[in-house]
C-alpha cells in the first residue's frame, strides 16, 4: 500500500461520484494563485462533509477554519433557503480569498464571514447570544482545539453534531514522545470528546490524497 495508491482511489471515487463542479474547481484554483497552503479537505471530504450536515437537517452551521472558503461553499450548499453560515478564519487575506470563492458559488447570502482569532470570535458570538448550531466543523489551528471545543459545546444544542479534522496526523497521536503542539493539541481534543459528560463521540482514520488523517465525530447529548 502506498500514499500514491490512496491518492488514486480518491481521485476514482470523486471521477465516479462527483460531478464536476466549476464554482469549487474555481476556489481551489484561486486558493492556488493567492498561495494559500494547501490543506482543504478533499472532493470526496468535503462531499462527506455536506452529506452529514444535510443528514443532520443542520439549518446553522459554524466552521472554525476558513482558510479560502473550499469546505464552506460545501457545508453552505447543505442549507435551506433560511439557514446560515458563520465561518471564522484568522487571516486577513485568506478571507479575502475566501468571500470571493464563496461569492462565485452564489453563496453569499447563507454565509458570515468574520475575521479575527476564533476564540474571540467564538467568545463574542456567546455573548451575543447566538442561536444554537445544528452543526460544527472544527478545522483551525489544532493547539487551540480543546478551546474550541468548550465554545463549540455552549454553541450548541442537544443533538448537534460537532466534527474535528486532522485527528489521526499520520498516526503520531500514538507517539507519546511526539511533542508537536498540533499533535499534543489533538490528543487533549480527543480526550476531552472521550471524556466529557455533554459528548458521545468517535473518530474514524481516512486515507488518500490527503494521506493518513481522519475526522472525530461527536453528538450533543441532552444537557438536562
Amino acid at each position: 500500500m502506498s500514499q500514491k495508491l490512496f491518492a488514486a482511489v480518491d481521485h476514482y471515487l470523486a471521477d465516479k461520484l462527483l460531478p464536476e463542479d466549476a464554482p469549487l474547481h474555481e476556489a481551489l484554483k484561486a486558493n492556488a494563485a493567492a498561495k494559500l497552503p494547501s490543506i482543504d479537505v478533499s472532493p470526496v471530504q468535503g462531499k462527506l462533509l455536506h452529506l452529514l450536515a444535510r443528514m443532520s437537517g443542520a439549518k446553522r452551521i459554524l466552521e472554525v477554519g476558513t482558510l479560502g472558503g473550499y469546505s464552506t461553499i460545501w457545508l453552505a450548499r447543505a442549507l435551506p433557503k433560511d439557514g446560515v453560515l458563520v465561518t471564522l478564519e484568522l487571516s486577513p487575506k485568506h478571507a479575502e480569498v475566501a468571500a470571493a470563492n464563496i461569492r462565485r458559488a452564489g453563496l453569499s447570502h447563507l454565509v458570515d464571514l468574520r475575521v479575527g482569532p476564533a476564540a474571540d470570535s467564538l467568545a463574542r458570538l456567546h455573548t451575543e447570544k447566538s442561536v444554537p448550531f445544528d452543526f460544527i466543523f472544527l478545522d483551525a489551528d489544532k493547539p487551540s482545539n480543546p478551546v474550541y471545543l468548550d465554545w463549540a459545546i455552549k454553541l450548541s444544542h442537544p443533538g448537534t453534531v460537532i466534527i474535528g479534522d486532522n485527528v489521526i496526523r499520520e498516526g503520531a497521536i500514538i507517539d507519546t514522545n511526539d511533542t508537536d503542539p498540533n499533535v499534543t493539541g489533538t490528543r487533549l481534543f480527543l480526550e476531552k470528546l472521550g471524556s466529557h459528560p455533554l459528548l458521545d463521540a468517535t473518530a474514524i482514520q481516512t486515507v488518500g490524497s490527503k494521506h493518513h488523517d481522519g475526522f472525530a465525530l461527536a453528538i450533543v447529548k441532552d444537557k438536562a
